[in-house]
């Protein structure tokens, strides 16, 4: 009997958590519902219906085919791909041997790195915007590849703190059997 009253006293509870859920869900998918139903729909369809209305043809492929076409959209895929794998690799690789030298070797301004990592953190990224662009700017990397893919290996504070927080919980015994095997 007891357990039936505190299912009673919790669900107005549940029931409100629900609702908000369901009600972030709402807003969360209607956009994206939206953009999909519009996707498919011809140009007169568009202007003449409202945003949530379904097209008459789900087989309506022409708006895909002139973005891709107008957007060059194989180039950007490609791109994307090459800046995933550059960006991926490298900030992990950067990040890793700092973190590594950081944690295991003591040395005069350690804690002053680390402290300047921490500051970096917390500064806003739109709070540096018009400095990084003058940089980028003087290195003619504006608008190029390659300063995207530098500019993004050079922001990720964040993988540091991960990779610190890692070697910390690894025994430095197995540095001492690393160095044993050769």
């Amino acid at each position: 009997m007891k357990s039936k009253s505190v299912f009673l006293k919790r669900l107005p509870k549940q029931i409100l958590q629900y609702a908000i859920l369901l009600f972030g869900a709402f807003c969360a998918l209607v956009p994206i519902v939206s953009c999909v139903t519009t996707a498919f729909k011809t140009d007169e369809e568009y202007r003449t219906t409202s945003v949530m209305t379904l097209p008459e043809s789900w087989l309506n492929f022409e708006n895909f085919k002139v973005a891709w076409v107008k957007a060059d959209m194989g180039r950007a895929f490609l791109n994307s791909f090459l800046i995933l794998v550059c960006v991926l690799v490298g900030s992990t690789m950067i990040s890793a041997m700092l973190a590594y030298v950081l944690n295991r070797f003591q040395f005069r301004g350690n804690h002053l790195i680390r402290n300047l990592f921490m500051v970096a953190a917390l500064i806003p990224g739109i709070a540096t915007q018009v400095t990084v662009y003058q940089i980028m700017t003087v290195l003619h990397l504006v608008n190029t590849l390659y300063g995207y893919i530098f500019l993004m290996l050079g922001t990720d504070v964040i993988a540091i703190y991960i990779f610190l927080q890692f070697f910390e919980n690894l025994p430095k015994t197995l540095d001492e059997a690393a160095i044993l095997d050769g």
